[in-house]
């Protein structure tokens, strides 16, 4: 759990891109919240794809039509994730483990 409370990896190897924009701790919770379909966890996880489950958190749909996620459903997703890491991390403060 240490090591998902540090900042950004500096690993430049290909798992490495969606810790450009986010955090390993806020993958790790997007990911855990956002769950991918079986086909699409056995793929390489991109940028794209962990920003389209940000954009999921502030209330994109993503069907298959829908054009792309717009800057207010992305701030909304930040944000609410951002409250989200905010409580995981004094969770963990609190429980002391």
């Amino acid at each position: 759990m240490e090591n998902l409370l540090d900042d950004h990896d500096e690993s430049g190897g290909a798992g490495g891109i969606p810790l450009i924009v986010l955090t390993r701790l806020e993958t790790h919770l997007v990911d855990e919240l956002i769950q991918d379909s079986p086909a699409k966890r056995r793929r390489e996880a991109t940028l794209s794809s962990h920003l389209m489950k940000v954009a999921r958190l502030g209330g994109y749909l993503a069907r298959a039509k829908d054009p792309p996620p717009g800057n207010t459903v992305m701030w909304r997703g930040f944000a609410r994730l951002t409250d989200i890491e905010l409580g995981f991390i004094l969770g963990a403060r609190l429980v002391g483990n």
